[in-house]
């Protein structure tokens, strides 16, 4: 495929793009530039496409992966390491909550709760909070990763009937 049916096939996905885009953020502004940051990427890339291939169904993968690059990297940004002696204590985000004195209070409190559960549970279930995945906790450990999946079930498990009584 030459440079000019390449820009013309892309220029003729646009109205696809944006509808594509608009689905995946939910906001005008942000599918404009992934839809921008996907034609960058698309043009840089456009000596991978092979012409026997979807074209369509290759650009609309390359903006689904730009999203949830996106979307990891602004929720590793959003979370708080704890720096404390201990390392179990709950991570917060920046807006929890705990600025008033009944978040503080519960924060608090969730924080016990986990504290109070034996190692085996609260270190794979403090780590899963902290945004580690389940390979990543099992490798840690030396535990199968079901092992580690199901201590953190059950630590959610025990903190759901502990904390029952305050569901809305």
């Amino acid at each position: 495929m030459t440079t000019v049916d390449f820009r013309q096939k892309l220029t003729s996905l646009q109205a696809n793009m944006l509808n594509f885009a608009y689905m995946l953020t939910s906001d005008r502004e942000d599918a404009a530039d992934l839809m921008q940051d996907t034609m960058l990427k698309v043009l840089d890339n456009a000596d991978k496409f092979a012409d026997n291939s979807n074209f369509k169904g290759w650009v609309f993968t390359i903006m689904r992966n730009i999203f949830i690059n996106n979307y990891r990297k602004a929720a590793r940004a959003a979370t708080v390491v704890d720096t404390t002696d201990d390392l179990y204590h709950l991570n917060l985000s920046q807006d929890s909550g705990i600025a008033t004195p009944e978040g503080a209070f519960g924060a608090r409190e969730i924080t016990d709760a986990i504290n109070s559960f034996p190692d085996k549970y609260r270190r794979p279930f403090s780590m899963h909070v902290a945004g580690y995945k389940y390979d990543e906790i099992a490798e840690s450990m030396g535990l199968p990763v079901g092992t580690v999946k199901s201590r953190i079930f059950y630590a959610r498990q025990q903190l759901q009937i502990r904390f029952a009584d305050y569901r809305c």
